[in-house]
């Protein structure tokens, strides 16, 4: 299918978990049924939905901090999935170099919310690397 595909679907699958209540795991199995997916592409969109979910206070506390004041509650759902999505995939996937997650993560945003959701989004995720890519202590976070 490819880490594009998959990754579409599992912000649509963050999107889904935020508006239904339902059961995690019944919600990702019957993600998993209704795409033909490979072993390789259920590992993706698991890891990251699962790891938003493990990470979700610090992720949350991350995009509020570089989101220039605004709430969590006044950012869209779709964009909420987006952003948890890409600061995941930044912070936790050494995989996944930061310039593709950022503009995978506009790519989705001008597909699926308003007309303004990629720059802010664009904006907020280069906020999340810069900070990350700082040395820390003089060094760089590889070394520490």
């Amino acid at each position: 299918m490819g880490r594009r595909a998959s990754r579409e679907i599992a912000m649509k699958l963050l999107y889904q978990l935020e508006i239904q209540k339902d059961s995690k795991e019944e919600q990702i199995n019957n993600t998993f049924q209704q795409y033909d997916l490979n072993d390789n592409d259920r590992e993706y969109i698991l890891d990251v939905v699962t790891g938003v979910f493990n990470h979700k206070e610090e992720i949350d506390r991350t995009i509020e901090k570089y989101s220039k004041g605004w709430k969590l509650s006044r950012i869209s759902k779709v964009d909420l999935a987006i952003l948890r999505l890409a600061v995941y995939e930044i912070c936790h996937r050494e995989d996944i170099p930061f310039t593709v997650s950022i503009n995978e993560a506009v790519e989705l945003a001008k597909n699926y919310s308003g007309e303004e959701s990629g720059s802010f989004i664009n904006g907020i995720l280069g906020k999340v690397v810069k900070v990350k890519l700082l040395p820390v202590d003089g060094k760089g976070e590889d070394e520490g």
